[in-house]
């Protein structure tokens, strides 16, 4: 299954894995881009008869694919009775959040101490290449088009890039991934595509300006927008 792309360029990635690959690499690549394509619902019931059928796969195949879903956060596994699309909650979202705060903080942190001309560079090309798109075609903000959440993820990867861990690198892939079916209600709410780009622009100088506590504070408020967006919740205990 794919690793380290954004939402719907995940749908482009696993539908090439599903070409190649093991049948087991195949199976998680087609029913990971069944439910980032919304053909498979959070909550569904994927039946292995039905999957195997479906896709042409072994039973076999099929469940190692599921599993490595599982630990992508995509479906869960229901005790001994098989897999289930997973549930989108305020829950989920919250947890979500939290962990990249833990995660993204740390890793800007280091950043920001161990950075040098080559990561400010990429932070301002990767933030200028993020605006121009969005400005030549504000649609494709709202819509969550492939290329504009290609060039978000590439965006918010340059904040952290200096960090020196490939391993936090990797975890902040996973969780902006598993945050796509809530950032694409997101974008589609947030309306003026302007207050979009100054945002991202403020968290750029703000960690820019390398004053540690203040980029920390700055990109943790950030990463609640998407709760506070979908959900119109301020409060991160908040979990109803």
């Amino acid at each position: 299954m794919t690793e380290a792309k954004a939402g719907p360029e995940l749908l482009e990635e696993a539908a090439r894995s599903a070409a190649s690959g093991t049948l087991s690499e195949r199976a998680a690549a087609l029913v990971e881009q069944d439910i980032l394509g919304g053909h498979l619902q959070p909550g569904d019931r994927l039946g292995i008869h039905a999957l195997s059928k479906r896709y042409a796969i072994g039973a076999t195949p099929l469940r190692e694919g599921l599993s490595r879903l599982v630990s992508r956060g995509l479906i869960s596994a229901i005790g001994q009775k098989g897999f289930r699309v997973a549930s989108v909650s305020q829950a989920d979202l919250v947890d979500i959040t939290e962990v990249r705060i833990m995660i993204e903080t740390e890793a800007l942190r280091r950043s920001i101490r161990d950075g040098g001309d080559d990561w400010e560079v990429g932070i301002l090309s990767s933030l200028h290449r993020l605006s121009r798109s969005v400005e030549r075609d504000p649609a494709t903000m709202r819509e969550g088009s492939p290329e504009f959440d290609r060039l978000h993820k590439a965006f918010h990867r340059s904040l952290l890039e200096a960090c020196g861990s490939h391993r936090l690198l990797r975890l902040h892939d996973d969780l902006y991934d598993q945050a796509y079916r809530y950032r694409r209600t997101m974008m589609s709410r947030f309306g003026e595509h302007g207050a979009f780009l100054d945002a991202h622009k403020t968290l750029a100088d703000t960690i820019l300006a390398r004053d540690v506590e203040s980029a920390v504070t700055e990109l943790a408020q950030h990463l609640r927008q998407t709760l506070q967006i979908v959900y119109g919740s301020k409060d991160m205990d908040a979990q109803a």
